[in-house]
């Protein structure tokens, strides 16, 4: 039972008694009285009333997703050796090319000089060949056999020379050490893990836009990007993916943004995509109410001091209180005594107290 009710039954049940108490109980029911038509008077109730004007801001498609490196490398050896230098940390910064781990050589500068010498010996029979089948006394097929030895003699040449290049182990990155899995005297056979490089300059945000609003985002948009640790980055959308995920209908956003500060990858992030600006009004969320529709909106005040109910938007959200759409630039707002008045009840509007915001 609302207030109102509450004081309409009130003022009943005093008239009754006071019937009983007299004597009068047996009257005509429609018989004048001045005690019955005071208590058929409805009660006029105080509220509190906060005058508000729009103001223009920013609406914002927002997305929650999280954020990871720009590159992630699992650098693994190409050859196999027993490790003979480690030249980074976990936490190093690296450029590429700098060097992070050497092999040692064992018994390849010896392969080398094979090949080599295979090879030289090669180019002399294919030479020799040559000649001959000009001179009429080799045979064509002769001097093809002679060319292929000496192309077999420089792959394995090749080959043995890209292994021992292989024996110092690069970063193929710019980025941070974030682990080291060997050390000095490890035997690594050939694609064993020997670090992980990231980078997270710049760093990327990853989040997922409902297919009704991925039309209103393009690449190049500027987004705000708030991080779970508290830090704010502006990037742009550097991709828009082609297909819906299958169970949710979103498309994946991908956002660039500059990293010069190093902030870590794989936190939570909230993407704020602006979209245009509107006039809306700034509102405590204890301000709004909802309609037996199921309708969200406010009660307000009209110049009659009547209470009207006005659906509105949100637009954006912030930590303490929303912005609406859907109001008159100018409008009285009940703040306090919301909850007791009903669309179309007379009220008494009492400005409400700048610290009492809110209730």
């Amino acid at each position: 039972m609302n207030l109102r009710s509450y004081l309409l039954a009130l003022a009943a049940a005093l008239v009754v008694g006071t019937w009983m108490l007299s004597g009068q109980i047996g009257e005509r029911a429609d018989a004048p009285s001045a005690d019955r038509d005071a208590g058929a008077a409805a009660p006029v109730m105080d509220v509190a009333v906060t005058e508000l004007e729009a103001e223009r801001v920013e609406r914002f498609l927002e997305s929650q997703g999280d954020t990871v490196a720009d590159r992630d490398v699992q650098l693994r050896a190409e050859t196999g050796g027993q490790v003979e230098a480690v030249q980074v940390e976990a936490g190093d910064t690296v450029a590429p090319g700098d060097p992070i781990v050497e092999l040692a050589m064992g018994d390849r500068e010896a392969r080398r000089t094979e090949a080599q010498a295979r090879v030289d010996q090669a180019e002399a029979d294919f030479e020799a060949a040559r000649q001959l089948s000009g001179d009429g006394f080799q045979s064509q097929i002769a001097v093809t056999e002679a060319r292929a030895a000496l192309e077999s003699a420089r792959a394995r040449r090749a080959a043995i020379e890209e292994e021992i290049d292989n024996t110092r182990i690069t970063a193929p990155i710019a980025g941070q050490v974030e682990s080291r899995g060997v050390d000095t005297g490890d035997y690594l056979a050939a694609g064993e893990q020997v670090v992980r490089i990231i980078d997270v300059d710049p760093l990327i945000a990853i989040g997922h836009v409902a297919q009704q609003s991925i039309r209103q985002v393009e690449t190049g948009r500027e987004v705000r990007i708030e991080l779970a640790t508290g830090d704010t980055l502006t990037g742009t959308v550097r991709r828009i993916g082609n297909a819906a995920e299958a169970g949710s209908r979103t498309f994946r956003v991908e956002v660039e943004a500059a990293n010069p500060d190093g902030l870590p990858a794989g936190v939570s992030a909230t993407l704020r995509i602006p979209l245009e600006t509107v006039r809306a009004h700034f509102l405590s969320p204890a301000w709004l109410a909802l309609a037996a529709s199921g309708e969200v909106g406010v009660k307000t005040v009209d110049d009659a001091d009547q209470v009207a109910f006005a659906p509105v938007d949100i637009v954006r959200t912030e930590r303490d209180g929303v912005w609406v759409t859907g109001l008159p630039d100018r409008v009285r707002l009940i703040t306090v005594g919301q909850g007791f008045v009903r669309p179309g009840d007379t009220v008494n509007p009492v400005p409400a107290d700048a610290s009492a915001n809110g209730g």
